[in-house]
């Protein structure tokens, strides 16, 4: 086991850009954090250093747009950083009018600590947590943007999020042992099983893929749609590779139309029916439960109007047996649904999230690229 893992985490790796594209600095006139040569930091720019709860310090920034009602919690794909990010940061916010937050995942950028699948689940955790405090953003203002190998703490993180509002996918992977192997069912050691987890995501997903990707195939955008339970209509760009969907006039067509669509459902619409459904899926068997008592209920009750148990305490008395065995009947059944139906949507949620969950630290050092460095470990293996 320890050799398999050994070998994952040498196939797979994260691959920060080196040296970083960016420094960090505060301006004396503003007294505001700043990234040296960047350009695009304009007053609307904050940058900050966020503490995650794996203990590293990562670096993040919020782009503000006054006009904005829905922000964007933006994970980068690998072999990137903040400081090449920045101006699609700043074009994306202006031209979608929402806010925009990105964070450089531990390792990258000057962000602390090394990279692990792991220590990104606790980087986005971070970087949404200031949303929340700062910036007072709500979960279901909140859309969670994830590219290629960010699509995995994306969606990880959108299945803790039951009010979210939506979740966009570019060039997304279905794991990232598929990525190197057409692999037909998920192994332990895998990483960022999103295809496991796609199906407990309960918001609407847009799904964005180039179908001549040479990294990540066009096949894991479309399952991940096909997977997805509340889908949207796809962007597959013709002829798009993996790094230049940005630069297909559809692509920003595509995604004003999904922020369109997305502003106009109302705000609470996706909480409210997502705790309808779990208060429905929690109480069938209460239900079934309740249908039971009712009925004996209803013989009971004519029962006890009559007044016939004074005169034939004989008939009482097998009534009374017949309740008991009904009762005896009823305890079995309540036992038998308290662990079964109730449980059977949590423990289907549980045991995907455990399915990765345990992975724990036997792969922190796993991860993956997402850009022309994967080609030759490919061919060679």
């Amino acid at each position: 086991m320890g050799s398999a893992t050994s070998s994952m985490a040498a196939k797979f790796a994260f691959f920060p850009p080196d040296p970083p594209s960016y420094k960090l600095y505060v301006d004396e006139s503003s007294g505001k954090m700043k990234m040296s040569d960047v350009s695009h930091q304009t007053e609307n720019v904050d940058v900050m250093k966020l503490s995650t709860k794996r203990g590293n310090e990562i670096v993040a920034m919020f782009v503000k747009n006054q006009s904005a009602t829905l922000t964007l919690l933006y994970s980068h794909g690998n072999a990137a950083d903040l400081g090449q990010m920045c101006h699609i940061f700043t074009e994306l916010s202006h031209h979608l009018g929402v806010n925009l937050m990105g964070y450089d995942y531990s390792g990258y950028g000057q962000s602390s600590g090394k990279p692990s699948e792991q220590d990104t689940y606790a980087d986005i955790e971070a970087a949404y947590k200031c949303l929340e405090e700062k910036y007072e953003v709500k979960e279901e203002d909140t859309i969670l943007y994830g590219q290629s190998v960010g699509s995995g703490p994306t969606v990880e993180f959108a299945t803790r999020l039951p009010g979210l509002r939506a979740v966009i996918l570019h060039s997304p992977i279905l794991s990232g042992l598929r990525v190197m192997y057409p692999v037909k069912k998920t192994f332990w050691f895998d990483i960022y099983k999103n295809i496991d987890k796609i199906p407990l995501v309960n918001c609407p997903v847009l799904v964005i893929h180039g179908t001549e990707d040479e990294v990540v195939d066009f096949s894991h955008g479309k399952q991940l749609w096909e997977l997805c339970n509340e889908k949207y209509e796809p962007l597959w760009l013709k002829g798009g590779n993996h790094c230049n969907l940005e630069l297909y006039p559809e692509y920003l067509r595509h995604l004003k139309k999904f922020i369109s669509a997305i502003e106009k459902i109302p705000r609470l619409q996706n909480v409210t029916q997502l705790k309808t459904d779990q208060v429905d899926a929690s109480s069938n068997s209460s239900d079934n439960k309740d249908k039971a008592r009712s009925s004996i209920d209803h013989k009971e009750k004519p029962r006890s109007s009559t007044g016939q148990r004074e005169k034939s305490r004989l008939s009482t008395d097998n009534r009374d047996k017949s309740r008991t065995s009904t009762d005896k009947r009823e305890r079995s059944r309540r036992s038998i649904d308290r662990s079964g139906k109730p449980r059977n949507s949590t423990d289907q949620m549980e045991k995907a999230r455990n399915s990765f969950d345990r992975l724990g630290d036997m792969v922190r050092s796993v991860g993956l690229c997402n850009v022309d460095c994967l080609k030759p470990t490919a061919s060679e293996a």
